[in-house]
């Protein structure tokens, strides 16, 4: 219940059903006597303390709205845990949304999975067929939401993609 109290961002972003992308990961300190909501707006105030007014104006320079950003930034933080290769997997998201390429995002489809109960923990290529929002091997752009909660290095690999023509990757 506490997930979707979307008034904790609802400045940031009218759109959001919950608050997934807005728990922002860190390190918290709690007591046992720490509430479900006392934890959550921690997770909110720290992602609003990271995103900053540079961020934001970075943000509308690459012409994104805070919801687009932490989407792609998701999108990152999912495909990769390697900090060196963030702004390369955001690069080839950046060319291939510029060109109208389908992302062709695994972690999306897995997302999708997981809301429909149906991930078994492998992707099949009858998965690629799902139809959701989320998967963007059937639909276009970025899904509506973020598929998870970006840390910093993947936010600001979202807004600072490298400077590279890249549209795969392997």
């Amino acid at each position: 219940r506490q997930l979707k109290d979307v008034s904790l961002v609802s400045d940031v972003d009218p759109l959001a059903k919950n608050l997934e992308g807005y728990l922002f990961p860190d390190t918290y300190f709690v007591t046992r006597h720490s509430g479900e909501k006392q934890i959550i707006r921690a997770m909110v105030r720290n992602f609003r303390n990271v995103w900053t007014s540079q961020r934001l104006d970075r943000a509308r320079q690459l012409k994104l709205t805070t919801r687009e950003v932490l989407t792609l930034a998701s999108l990152i933080e999912k495909e990769t845990g390697i900090p060196g290769e963030r702004p390369l997997v955001s690069a080839v998201y950046h060319n291939r949304l510029r060109s109208k390429l389908k992302l062709q995002c695994d972690p999306t489809v897995i997302y999708a999975l997981k809301l429909a109960a149906e991930y078994d923990g492998i992707i099949h290529q009858s998965d690629l067929r799902l139809d959701s929002p989320y998967n963007t091997y059937l639909y276009g752009g970025l899904p509506p939401g973020p598929i998870a909660s970006p840390g910093l290095a993947s936010i600001d690999a979202a807004l600072y993609p490298a400077d590279v023509d890249y549209l795969y990757f392997v």
